[in-house]
Parts: structure tokens; C-alpha cells; sequence
């Protein structure tokens, strides 16, 4: 397969969607009413950002 090609592989545009679901996940809880919200969405919200640069550079690779 050539570049091009692996780089147009679903997969990757796959891992980009969940990063981002992942990401908007931590944004929302951000706004939740319980304890170490904050916390937890920043955690959460850093997760997304690691999956999406993953993504990212694997599409650039």
C-alpha cells in the first residue's frame, strides 16, 4: 500500500472521531456538580488530546 493510500485509511478517521468524542466528554463534565469534577475532566480531556495527536501523527507518518 502505498502513502497516500495508508494514509486515507478509515482507521485513522475513525481514531480521530472517538478522540474527539473523548475530548468533548471532558469538556462537558467540566460543567458537572459533583466532586473533583474538574479533575477528572481534565484527565479525561488530556486523554482525548493523546488520542488525537496519536491520530494526527500516524496520518502524517
Amino acid at each position: 500500500m502505498n502513502p497516500t493510500q495508508e494514509a486515507n485509511s478509515e482507521r485513522h478517521y475513525i481514531l480521530l472521531v472517538i478522540a474527539i468524542v473523548i475530548g468533548l466528554v471532558g469538556v462537558y463534565l467540566r460543567f458537572a456538580d459533583f466532586r473533583h469534577a474538574s479533575a477528572v475532566a481534565n484527565v479525561i480531556l488530556a486523554i482525548g488530546v493523546g488520542v488525537g495527536l496519536k491520530a494526527v501523527f500516524t496520518i502524517v507518518k
